[in-house]
């Protein structure tokens, strides 16, 4: 059986007085690909900020190994190695490709950080090609890779996606599925959080879908395959 790698128990996160996460609590499982599924206003992107710091719950626990994240500042909890791919991406647009991509490694030393970069442009031949021009002049898509790349360049142990076919053309969606692929095939924990149920389905070992903050259902993908319709009905229904 697969190790656990983040257990989640109880949270509890508000904005204000209004209550996002209602005692949700799920497993990251070693080497998985869990996404996390619902509608709008569910809670999916504010689990991803509450495992990264960017939220503080009101209660409950989040344990990476035996190292426990709540209260930890931001930057702590990516130096647990927890890497986030967030919505806005959050590029510098006039530092260039290869300057966004350096900043991910800034903590692990020059020499790791030349191998890092290596791995990324072999993942990434387009970005090489492109490492000297600004951030900001590159296509969506492209800039998304740039993001990406620059969370793998920390080595992380746990990578968080958020919406990472957002506002990319049908092409793109499919470079992020195979890139999906290939680091699923390398080991590589991922949370993610997709809208395009088509990518979800395929990038996914296994999926939680939240209603309202609480988990209400989940499973393993593979084993509920001919079920999608059923999954689609209890994430809007």
């Amino acid at each position: 059986m697969p190790e656990t790698l983040m257990t989640i128990r109880d949270l509890d996160v508000a904005y204000g007085k209004k209550p996002i996460l209602r005692g949700a609590s799920y497993d990251i499982l070693k080497g998985e690909c869990l996404t996390l599924l619902g509608a709008n206003g569910s809670g999916k992107s504010t689990s991803l900020n509450a495992i990264c710091g960017f939220v503080r719950p009101a209660s409950g626990s989040i344990k990476l190994d035996d190292q426990e994240l709540v209260g930890l500042a931001p930057h702590q909890i990516f130096s647990h190695g927890v890497a986030q791919v967030s919505q806005g991406r959050d590029l510098f647009p006039d530092l260039s490709v290869e300057d966004n991509l350096r900043l991910g490694a800034m903590q692990r030393g020059s020499k790791s950080a030349a191998s890092s970069l290596d791995s990324v442009y072999k993942r990434f031949p387009r970005l090489e090609e492109r490492r000297k021009q600004p951030t900001r002049t590159l296509s969506g898509g492209e800039q998304q890779m740039v993001a990406v790349g620059r969370a793998l360049m920390s080595q992380p142990r746990l990578l968080l996606l958020d919406e990472p076919s957002g506002g990319l053309s049908p092409e793109f969606c499919e470079e992020i599925a195979v890139l999906m692929d290939g680091l699923k095939a390398e080991g590589v924990t991922m949370l993610m959080v997709e809208q395009n149920l088509k990518l979800a389905f395929r990038a996914a070992d296994r999926f939680i879908v939240l209603r309202d903050g609480a988990v209400v259902d989940g499973g393993d993908v593979k084993a509920m395959e001919h079920d999608h319709d059923a999954i689609i009905k209890n994430i809007y229904l």
